[in-house]
This record gives C-alpha cells, structure tokens and sequence, in this order.
C-alpha cells in the first residue's frame, strides 16, 4: 500500500512532460555555446544544426554558413571569451546579448535573435552587433 501512494504521488506530482512545457529561455546561452563550439572545430554542419529554417534557407550548405561566419564573424568564429548578457522577449523571439572576446584583445557585442524550434529548444534566427555597453572607469 506504501508503495502504490508513493507511485500516486509521483504520478501527481510530476511535471508536465518536456513538449507541453513553454520554452525555457534559460537554455539559450548553451545552445548559442554549442554553436560555438562547433565554429572552433570547423564542424560546419553541426553549427549549421543550430540554425533556424530561414537561415539554412538563405545559405543552402553549411560550408555556404561556414564562409559567412569566417568572413562576417570572425570573433564568433574564433572567439576567446564569451559572456553572456541580458535576454529580452519580444513577440515569439528572445534576444540574447553576447560579448565576445576576440584573439587580439578586442570585444564585440552582438545580440542573438532565438526562435522556438517546436520541440521544445531554441534555433538562432540571426546575429547582430550592437553598441558596445558603456564601461565604468
């Protein structure tokens, strides 16, 4: 009898399961790493997984991705520090600021655009540079 309460309040207790849950902005700096990640190792077609619809549409290939990103992006590409800053909804997006430090010293600051990806996490729908934060002396 013990254990069939136990099982009851489990059951009840539970939280709904990880598709019915809302999306958990928490997890964007991981994914927006996991990209990363796999910018430094040159795997373009896992960064290209990372991706949302639009973006795989614009580029077509992952080397195509990879390209933009060595050419455009260079820190993210190749970055020596990342922090991760303020996020902030707007409509079914969030936007996630990022400093990233690059192999010579200098900082960039660019804010990810995060969309749903309909199971749950998250797909980046674009990257922009942003004003620089001001910095107390």
């Amino acid at each position: 009898m013990r254990i069939l309460v136990v099982i009851l309040t489990l059951l009840f207790a539970a939280p709904a399961a990880p598709a019915a849950q809302a999306q958990e902005p928490s997890a964007i700096p991981d994914v927006i790493g996991q990209q990363l990640e796999a910018f430094e190792a040159d795997d373009y077609a896992r960064a290209f997984t990372f991706a949302s619809p639009m973006i795989k549409g614009y580029f077509q290939t992952p080397e195509n991705f990879g390209a933009m990103v060595r050419e455009g992006y260079p820190m993210v590409h190749r970055p020596d520090a990342v922090t991760f800053g303020t996020r902030r909804a707007e409509g079914s997006s969030i936007y996630q600021t990022v400093t990233i430090r690059d192999a010579e010293g200098r900082y960039h600051a660019l804010e990810y655009e995060m969309i749903p990806d309909g199971h749950g996490g998250w797909l980046i729908d674009g990257v922009s540079f942003i004003p620089a934060p001001d910095v107390a002396a």
